[in-house]
């Protein structure tokens, strides 16, 4: 009878080797052991582990890979657990790594799961791109330099002596040729006429700039940078600019011996040269700038990494999270659960500078930061971030001022989201109380023009479904409300009694009617579908200008509204005792995650919930297609999802389901076009 000994104890990979070795040695009959020699062996072995656990084993801990080395400096251990013995078990083929995962206990950084996804500038499925670009696919993409706006813009002279129609259009041509072109703001752009240039002391890092000269275009006047607006965003910009594509290691100050003539810049950190940010007036300073570019060897090599950013580079954990663009492509401010240093936090889990505040310029997909509830900076926080209090004459135009005007003008191409106010006579929330009728479950009659995106689709005479106005010649509804049969269906406006027809109603024959190609009628998966409105006799335009109909926008990012957020459902379906609603009616409903948990694998990609688990607020039959509206910090409605299908309407445990308009934005704007879905990003 064989015997089986098991040795538990620590020791190394090696003499686990050979103990399993020697106690599988089989004996001359082909048998394992015998009793007798078992028990000798094993008193040898036992003999073997004693001495061997109370000696250490200093080569093999010297033989320790990267990896090991680098997690025992970074977590040293109390010698009395022993765990380095453990990690010199480590199988030596194991890679050495380049950083440790950022610590999930940081206060600031946002979840692993975000950071995993190398979020940047360019993804603007969380912020706005530039003017001269647009978002397509959730990357913002460069446009072609004739989209951009020619209306209030000032012309700039190129580093290739050409003269340009407008900021927006050399940054256009930057944008693809990935390198800087734009020396200044001007029209004297010839050969003979002087361009901006910068330079860094190879021994003192200053940082020097030649901006040409106002009263003598010809030359250029020599400047050193201040010190007091001197952050690692314009650093990474003059780095970049002088050929190091990661930006700047370190910033710092460098004391004059005599008070110099200087400037300060302000990056936003999407610039290739100094030249594209607001510069400042001239002033008188001891103290300026300087710079340590950073060597992209040090991207693999810098143990000491607290954050390792989407390109590569290292930076400490207390530059995330900051307001500052420190990485160079801003994935070090694109996860983050709150900010330092003052910086602003947006829902979208972004921080902005606390410059950003209130600067009229939207930055938070949903304009919290310009919303009025922020109160502007007071003059004591203007004077310590050295601004005044109001806005002085510039010696210098400003491109952010350039951009902000190419935004007003692109986003003022279309109008949606906003209701025309003469029309709608709004409730106080007391007359809502006191006329409150069970349906849209738990909804209460709408006013005759409230809800001017909403329409009733008539099939042959008769209203099952009701859709949402998205501008132009455009509807969306869901999928199984239409047939691909646009005679038999008519869209009625500004209804409000489901029978007959107001003041304000219009009434517009379909032209086409284009369901989603992969809609699936046995799963309502993909529930979604556009008609398109028959144009009016010689005119182009589908319906006469009437002030009780608006759009609504769609928005083109899931992220632009979260979980528990309040929005708004409205239609003409069945209530809770089973009548029809004769009068549009309209509910408050919240936003509901992980509704696979009430639906199972019935939940598809490009569904959503909302209502509540109380079942006293939901959308019914009669209700399909119907709008799920959103408003913004600022306003604005946005179409959110579209009325699709549920279980036991208005009982507890089972919201409704909708389909998620910003889920199917590209096959929209495929169909409509840019300037009928958004009004940002195009």
């Amino acid at each position: 009878m064989c015997c089986l000994f098991v040795l538990a104890a620590r020791t190394s990979t090696k003499s686990l080797v050979v103990l399993a070795l020697f106690l599988g040695q089989p004996n001359h009959g082909g048998q394992f052991c015998s009793e007798e020699r078992s028990f000798g062996v094993a008193v040898v072995l036992l003999f073997f582990l004693i001495i061997h656990s109370k000696t250490s084993s200093p080569p093999e801990s010297e033989e320790a890979t990267g990896t090991e080395q680098q997690v025992q400096q970074k977590h040293p251990i109390p010698p009395k657990k022993k765990v380095p013995d453990l990690i010199v078990s480590t199988p030596a083929t194991t890679p050495a790594t380049t950083t440790p995962s950022p610590p999930a206990r940081d206060e600031f950084l946002g979840p692993p799961e975000c950071v995993k996804k190398k979020l940047i500038r360019a993804s603007c499925g969380l912020v706005f791109c530039p003017p001269w670009e647009r978002c397509i696919e959730g990357q913002c993409s460069c446009k072609p330099p004739y989209m951009c706006p020619t209306e209030n813009v000032n012309s700039v002279c190129g580093q290739d002596h050409k003269k340009y129609r407008s900021f927006c259009q050399v940054m256009a041509l930057s944008c693809r040729t990935k390198k800087p072109l734009m020396s200044h703001f001007g029209s004297n752009c010839d050969a003979s006429y002087s361009k901006f240039s910068s330079l860094i002391n190879g021994d003192t890092g200053v940082v020097k700039v030649f901006i040409p000269n106002k009263e003598q275009p010809e030359n250029n006047e020599e400047l050193l940078v201040c010190s007091e607006q001197w952050e690692m965003t314009a650093a990474n910009v003059v780095c970049r600019e002088h050929g190091k594509s990661l930006g700047a290691a370190t910033i710092g100050v460098h004391e004059e011996p005599s008070q110099q003539k200087c400037v300060s810049f302000r990056c936003q950190g999407y610039e290739t040269s100094l030249a594209e940010c607001v510069i400042s007036n001239k002033t008188m300073r001891e103290k300026v700038a300087t710079v340590t570019c950073y060597d992209a060897s040090q991207a693999k090599n810098d143990e000491q990494c607290g954050f390792l950013c989407a390109n590569t580079k290292c930076v400490s954990l207390n530059q995330t999270c900051d307001g500052v663009d420190d990485c160079g492509d801003r994935s070090d401010e694109m996860c983050c659960k709150q900010c330092r240093n003052n910086g602003f936090l947006c829902k979208t889990g972004v921080c902005l500078h606390k410059d950003s505040l209130r600067d009229e310029q939207i930055d938070c997909l949903d304009g919290e930061d310009e919303s009025e509830k922020h109160p502007t900076l007071d003059i004591r926080a203007r004077s310590a971030a050295h601004q005044p209090p109001t806005k002085a004459v510039s010696e210098y135009i400003s491109p952010k001022e350039e951009m902000r005007a190419s935004r007003q003008h692109l986003e003022g191409q279309l109008h949606c989201g906003v209701p025309n106010m003469t029309t709608v006579d709004n409730m106080n929330e007391q007359e809502r109380s006191s006329h409150r009728v069970k349906r849209v479950v738990g909804g209460v009659p709408a006013n005759p023009t409230q809800i001017q995106w909403q329409i009733a689709l008539e099939e042959h005479k008769k209203i099952d479904c009701g859709g949402a106005y998205i501008g132009g010649c455009w509807v969306i509804t869901a999928a199984h409300c239409v047939r691909p049969s646009p005679r038999a269906f008519k869209v009625k406006f500004s209804l409000w009694k489901k029978s007959r027809a107001q003041d304000t109603t219009d009434i517009v024959p379909v032209e086409e009617i284009r369901i989603h190609p992969k809609y699936n009628p046995s799963s309502y998966e993909n529930d979604i579908a556009l008609v398109k409105l028959e144009k009016l006799p010689f005119k182009d335009k589908c319906l006469e200008d009437n002030p009780a109909v608006s759009a609504v926008c769609v928005p083109w990012t899931t992220h632009l509204f979260k979980p528990n957020y309040t929005c708004s459902i409205s239609g003409w379906g069945r209530t809770a005792d089973g009548r029809a609603s004769q009068v549009l009616l309209w509910a408050n409903v919240s936003l509901i995650d992980n509704c696979e948990r009430f639906y199972g694998d019935r939940f598809k990609p490009g569904m959503m919930c909302a209502g509540d688990l109380q079942g006293s607020v939901d959308s019914c039959q009669g209700d399909s297609g119907g709008p799920l509206v959103c408003k913004d910090e600022l306003g604005v409605s946005y179409l959110w999802g579209i009325v699709s299908w549920g279980e036991r309407c208005g009982q507890p445990g089972f919201p409704g389901v909708y389909t998620q308009v910003a889920h199917y934005f590209e096959w929209i704007r495929i169909h409509t076009g840019w300037s009928t879905v958004t009004r940002f990003n195009a």
